[in-house]
């Protein structure tokens, strides 16, 4: 063999294992989701598609690396537990769950897989996490609203109605911490001399009899708690607020843009792509009991103001120079 056949011949024993390794397929990760809305609601759309935007630009693309799988509730509250056994029956490398009693169907099913919590109100009051700076388990996440956003809004509806005598506060507890508003708001109240009324609603048959409670316009308001049962009711409120002429105000945008009042949160779209940036860091390694949960930073102001002229109130200008978008 003369020293050219030799070369070559040691160049092509050398090139094998690494042409070998070039055809070993990637690991495909796998993530579920579960989401307690409607799964032809363009609100909980966006969020997924924020979700999966932000996962493909931190370098997890669908069909090469990662597949998802999606399941939603569609508002029904007895599918959870249901819908989280199915979920971890697949054993995925991680579980995003869109609000707390779905987070805590999931928590029961799995102790081992990591699962990050969003649009979350009371994660230590329900007992996901052990506290928001070491979540301690298998869960972490997202705090999207917290208590005290109810007196902001009560706080809010006065300025822009000065005859505000009395609110309803209007959630399902089946699919949002209830009482964890309640409490904060009935605080508020009180300072502001306002009574407030609660209205746990769970069906659009309650929807309908609680604001048909609230007639003694224009000195009532509508607190909508962010759950998903408001969410999927949203033109049925929107429709009888407008009939009684009851101002509403929520933490959501997409309330406002349905014709509510006011909102007073966060930007859930965006919250969606902060989860995708703890489900990269798990998928990479970390660990939930060491990612602290995030609490809101930041928070927006939206009114919608043909809804207020429909209503014959004047926004304030010191509302209206502190709103970060207006509807009109």
């Amino acid at each position: 063999m003369n020293r050219r056949e030799f070369v070559t011949l040691l160049g092509g024993t050398a090139a094998w294992p690494i042409a070998g390794q070039a055809q070993q397929p990637q690991r495909v990760r796998r993530i579920a989701v579960l989401i307690s809305g409607g799964r032809d609601d363009p609100e909980m759309l966006a969020r997924l598609a924020a979700f999966q935007q932000e996962l493909n630009s931190l370098g997890w693309s669908e069909g090469r690396n990662v597949s998802i799988d999606t399941r939603f509730a569609d508002g029904k509250s007895d599918q959870f537990s249901s819908l989280a056994k199915e979920l971890v029956a697949l054993q995925p490398d991680a579980i995003v769950a869109q609000s707390t009693p779905v987070a805590a169907a999931l928590k029961r099913e799995s102790r081992t897989i990591p699962i990050i919590f969003a649009y979350c109100s009371d994660p230590v009051g329900s007992e996901l996490v052990a506290s928001l700076a070491r979540p301690g388990g298998n869960l972490t996440g997202f705090q999207t609203f917290e208590e005290g956003i109810t007196g902001k809004w009560l706080a809010m509806l006065k300025e822009i109605e000065p005859r505000l005598v009395r609110a309803a506060l209007l959630g399902n507890p089946k699919t949002s911490p209830f009482d964890y508003y309640l409490r904060a708001a009935k605080t508020a109240a009180a300072l502001l001399t306002i009574e407030l009324e609660p209205k746990p609603v769970e069906t659009a048959s309650d929807i309908e009899q609680a604001i048909a409670s609230q007639l003694h316009a224009p000195n009532d308001g509508l607190l909508l708690l962010p759950d998903t049962t408001i969410t999927l009711h949203r033109d049925l409120i929107i429709a009888l607020a407008a009939q009684h002429q009851l101002p509403t105000v929520s933490a959501l945008r997409v309330l406002v843009e349905a014709g509510a009042l006011m909102s007073y949160g966060n930007d859930t779209v965006d919250v969606s792509r902060q989860v995708a940036s703890y489900v990269n860091r798990i998928l990479r390694g970390s660990k939930p009991a060491d990612l602290p949960v995030q609490v809101p930073t930041k928070y927006q102001t939206v009114l919608n103001l043909k809804t207020a002229k429909a209503l014959g109130l004047s926004v304030p200008p010191t509302l209206l120079v502190r709103a970060d978008e207006v509807i009109e």
